[in-house]
């Protein structure tokens, strides 16, 4: 049911009370200050009462109403405290009864008739009436002038035309025309309706209508037409009298002047003669070129502050103004602070604005306005959001070659856009069906490389294969080892493959063409490291040696481990390897010495990255060491695995390992602190085998036959990529090897639930009509 509404200028205490936020003492001080006011002339007016702020008022609009208040309510809730007005408004009021009695008196003449008798009757009773009211002006009965008097007597329709005229001359005078539209639209009606009743009074009309008095007649509660010769007609017909004429012409017997005759005609011939005959100037709506008064004066003192002063003024103006000036301010100020200033600057600090902003950033910079487009479009800008993102031109597009954008697209932009949609498709674009790649029969792949569109897959079959990425088909078989391939390298069209048979071979990936056998191991080729025209292999011998693939040549041997050598890295410079023998050695392959023996592993090293600063190496005694190459010394002991490391990969400072604990961690080896352990509900049921990562995600293979696709900054598992029918009861992921669109995985079994062969999965977009970066 709703809620009465509060009227603020007759509610009392216990009706303001129901109002929010407005308690016993705020009742009492609104009730105070009404009656200090008289009468509120707005809702708005609540804000000067002491606790009653803009948003009392806000949040109680609805329920609150301020209706104007009568003279005799004014006069209620005004009190003793306005009983000066009041004793001065009557004052003015019996001043111009006593002025109309005078002025009937000089006009009277000495008819007999008996309307002038009963006028004379009148007169004697008004000033017997004054003589009674006079003594009373000062007295506590004025706070309700109108009781007083014999409301029966005919004067009381005089005296009620007094206090109308009053009113009206108040009304043009003192009402502002901004304060009440509606009241002064009214008056100028008035004003117009009088001002033709004048003309057609001058112009001796013979259909005359009148004034209306605006009061209802005590006698017969009608409504007079006030005339300036006939006085007051009520309801009846009243014949006009001719100008000049003394005596009056008389009526019908069948009509009368409710008592009221000469005497109220002359009180109007007075009130129609003392009306002024200019138009009333009214206040014109404030303007620039009609401003309010003192503006000027106000602005400079405003301006003549300091800016603490100026701060507090205008918290002050605020805290009194109206929400719908409040609201004004808000309209006039708030276009101020959304100017365009990226079009306002030179477009080389707008670009440079721009440059802080995240790519998605600008992709929504650039639907803000045409020129933000263009500037967003810019090609250098977009070059440089790729480098940040480590996006290369030969990552994202390999070998293939489009047609140059149109002259106002950006084609690092269209470039970004290509990558962007391509790691979408890895995260959750649908994983098409999967190219397969039979071959080996049911042989164990032991090595896979992965070079632009060609991939090389080694088994104990002892050939490798080279097959194509795009067509998914076997391209040529690279026969020559006399034992089973368990190594391999690949650079461009070269790849050099280490076999049970103790040799290296080199061979041309294009025609299948053996360029050279490398002799000189006693026994398996277990590794190897290739950088350039040179390639380190590491031997179950116990040595390593240094070749220069173009000659067939063994440059170096390096002889130190006393146990195989199980993994090797070379960058050009320093040789690493760590052995079963539970060393890692740094080598100067040039002097062929051993630079550094790092001890500090308790079993056999069997993983190995080297980034030609830090040196990580991965043991089955279930920890992880981070050494400096330069000293030797141990910097980090990466611990938190509970197995054999066997997989490690390191790219800027971040190491991926994969353990046969079936977990998968990420480490800062700068600080030695793990980052994220890649496990849950979704982790891997059975030992890492193979993994793979770039700065958005990491790839992992298992022996329980999943390919797992995870987040690297917040470690979430994501979903898999590859899941086998037979993973669990045999089916094995033995490798995986990914580039920037497509992922190839070496799968098969030990016990024949699961064929050999080789699956590509490609996640490029659909449409590759891109443009080419020039």
């Amino acid at each position: 049911m709703a809620r009465r509404r509060v009227d603020i200028n007759t509610a009392t205490v216990s009706e303001l009370e129901t109002l929010v936020g407005v308690g016993t003492r705020k009742a009492e001080a609104i009730v105070k200050h009404r009656k200090e006011l008289g009468a509120f002339e707005n809702i708005g007016a609540l804000n000067q009462v002491a606790g009653i702020g803009s948003s009392i008022v806000d949040q109680n609009k609805r329920r609150l109403s301020c209706r104007p208040l009568t003279s005799t309510t004014k006069s209620r809730n005004s009190g003793e405290n306005s009983g000066s007005s009041r004793q001065s408004r009557l004052t003015r009021r019996l001043s111009r009864l006593f002025v109309t009695v005078e002025r009937r008196e000089e006009d009277a003449t000495a008819p007999t008739t008996s309307n002038t008798r009963q006028s004379r009757g009148n007169d004697a009773r008004l000033k017997e009436q004054l003589k009674v009211e006079t003594p009373e002006i000062s007295s506590s009965d004025d706070a309700n002038p109108d009781s007083q008097g014999d409301t029966d007597t005919p004067w009381d329709c005089v005296e009620d035309n007094m206090e109308l005229a009053s009113q009206e001359e108040n009304s043009e005078h003192v009402r502002p025309d901004n304060d009440h539209d509606d009241d002064s639209s009214s008056s100028e009606e008035e004003d117009e309706e009088r001002d033709s009743e004048d003309n057609r009074d001058e112009e001796d009309s013979e259909d005359e209508d009148g004034e209306d008095c605006q009061q209802v007649h005590s006698d017969c509660h009608c409504r007079h037409r006030l005339t300036e010769t006939t006085g007051c007609c009520c309801k009846h017909t009243v014949k006009k009298r001719k100008p000049g004429s003394s005596k009056d012409d008389g009526a019908s017997p069948s009509k009368k002047f409710c008592g009221i005759g000469d005497g109220h005609s002359a009180f109007t011939s007075w009130k129609l003669s003392t009306r002024p005959t200019v138009a009333i100037s009214r206040q014109r709506i404030p303007s620039k070129e009609n401003p309010p008064p003192k503006l000027a004066e106000w602005l400079q003192t405003f301006q003549a502050w300091s800016n603490a002063e100026r701060l507090m003024a205008v918290d002050e103006l605020i805290a009194i103004c109206e929400p719908t000036q409040v609201r004004h301010m808000m309209q006039v100020i708030e276009p101020q602070f959304q100017r365009d200033f990226i079009s306002l600057l030179p477009k080389e600090l707008a670009l440079y604005v721009l440059s802080f902003l995240e790519p998605k950033d600008l992709l929504r910079a650039a639907q803000t306005c045409r020129y933000w487009r263009i500037l967003a479009e810019d090609n250098l800008l977009w070059r440089e959001k790729c480098r940040e993102e480590s996006v290369d031109e030969s990552l994202v597009y390999g070998s293939h070659k489009f047609k140059k954008p149109r002259a106002h697209r950006s084609p690092w932009k269209a470039l970004y856009m290509r990558q962007y949609q391509i790691e979408q498709n890895w995260r959750t674009g649908a994983i098409r069906p999967p190219k397969v790649l039979k071959g080996h029969d049911d042989h164990v792949i032991t090595c896979l490389e992965f070079c632009g569109t060609r991939i090389v897959s080694g088994s104990d079959d002892n050939t490798l294969k080279v097959w194509s990425a795009i067509s998914g088909k076997c391209l040529r078989t690279l026969v020559g080892h006399t034992g089973g391939v368990w190594s391999s390298q690949m650079s461009g069209l070269t790849v050099i493959s280490g076999s049970t048979d103790r040799t290296l071979k080199v061979w041309n990936a294009e025609t299948g063409v053996c360029k050279h056998t490398l002799y000189g191991h006693t026994s398996t080729v277990r590794c190897m490291s290739l950088c350039g025209s040179k390639v380190v292999s590491g031997s179950r011998d116990a040595t390593l040696r240094v070749w220069d693939i173009e000659s067939g040549q063994c440059l170096h041997v390096l002889m130190g481990h006393v146990a195989a050598v199980r993994c090797v890295q070379y960058d050009g410079r320093r040789v690493v390897s760590g052995a079963y023998d539970y060393t890692v050695r740094v080598w100067d392959p040039e002097t062929e010495s051993c630079l550094h023996t790092l001890q500090g592993h308790t079993n056999r090293v069997y993983s190995l990255q080297f980034d030609g600063v830090h040196v990580v190496s991965g043991s089955l005694d279930t920890s992880i060491r981070v050494w400096d190459v330069e000293t030797g010394n141990c910097l980090h002991t990466l611990i938190g695995h509970q197995s054999l490391t066997s997989g490690l990969e390191l790219k800027d400072n971040i190491l991926v390992s994969g353990n046969a604990d079936s977990t998968v961690k990420v480490w800062d080896i700068t600080t030695g602190q793990c980052l994220q352990t890649l496990q849950g509900p979704n982790k891997h049921q059975s030992a890492v085998t193979c993994l793979q990562f770039n700065k958005k995600f990491v790839i992992t293979s298992s022996d329980d036959g999943t390919v797992k696709i995870w987040d690297l900054k917040h470690g979430d598992f994501l979903r898999n990529l590859v899941a086998l029918d037979s993973g669990g009861s045999g089916g094995v992921v033995w490798r995986l090897r990914c580039n920037n669109t497509k992922l190839v995985c070496a799968v098969g079994s030990r016990n024949g639930t699961e064929e050999t062969k080789l699956l590509v999965l490609d996640f490029d977009v659909e449409d590759k009509k891109l443009p080419c970066v020039t």
